[in-house]
């Protein structure tokens, strides 16, 4: 059985340079998304959002795998971040608003998402599933660069990346997002990949 890898399919949205900025159009998608706020370092509830997150992306996956024969790779961790006060975002993290979320295959649907949702709660009854949807999102045309290295240590990529966009006549639209193609629990910091993405406006 032939495995599907979407990261391939999508390169040109799930790769990026860590030396040139460049601009991509972003389709509308659907996700696994939980919305919540805090500190990642600290909050609990960011925690349990990226386990009820993948404990539903990978039953969904074997779901689809044995019942439909087509098997893929389950895709990485996504995040958008906000503030309703941006002017202080960087220093007070607690303030920090988050959407955390997963690409679903085009091939996913409502119907697999309310089954695996019913069979992950028999299982495990992890705290934050009840507040998983199942959504749409489309970003449009947005700028992307590559961040190698610890999170702590991204805002100068950003300010680069903000910096590009404007000096290309563009506005900043939407929500920072970042993709994490990186096992957080197996990689070095210094080793960590992350692609920023930031939507844009004429």
């Amino acid at each position: 059985m032939e495995k599907l890898d979407h990261k391939k399919e999508l390169k040109g949205i799930y790769s990026a340079s860590a030396k040139k900025e460049n601009f991509v159009d972003v389709p509308k998608m659907n996700f696994l998304m939980v919305d919540g706020m805090g500190d990642p370092n600290t909050s609990e509830d960011f925690t349990q959002a990226i386990e009820a997150l993948f404990s539903l992306s990978y039953t969904i996956k074997f779901m689809i795998k044995k019942t439909e024969g087509t098997d893929y790779a389950v895709m990485p961790l996504e995040g958008l971040w906000w503030a309703d006060d941006m002017s202080n975002f960087a220093a007070n993290k607690d303030a920090w608003k988050w959407t955390v979320m997963v690409m679903q295959p085009d091939f996913v649907t409502l119907g697999h998402f309310e089954k695996a949702l019913g069979e992950v709660k028999k299982k495990k009854p992890l705290p934050a599933l009840d507040k998983v949807r199942f959504e749409a999102f489309a970003e449009g045309k947005c700028a992307q660069v590559m961040h190698i290295g610890p999170f702590s240590e991204e805002g100068p990529t950003i300010q680069r990346l903000h910096d590009f966009i404007k000096e290309s006549g563009f506005k900043l639209s939407g929500k920072h997002h970042e993709i994490y193609l990186s096992d957080m629990r197996r990689t070095a910091p210094e080793k960590l990949k992350t692609i920023i993405r930031q939507p844009v406006k004429g």
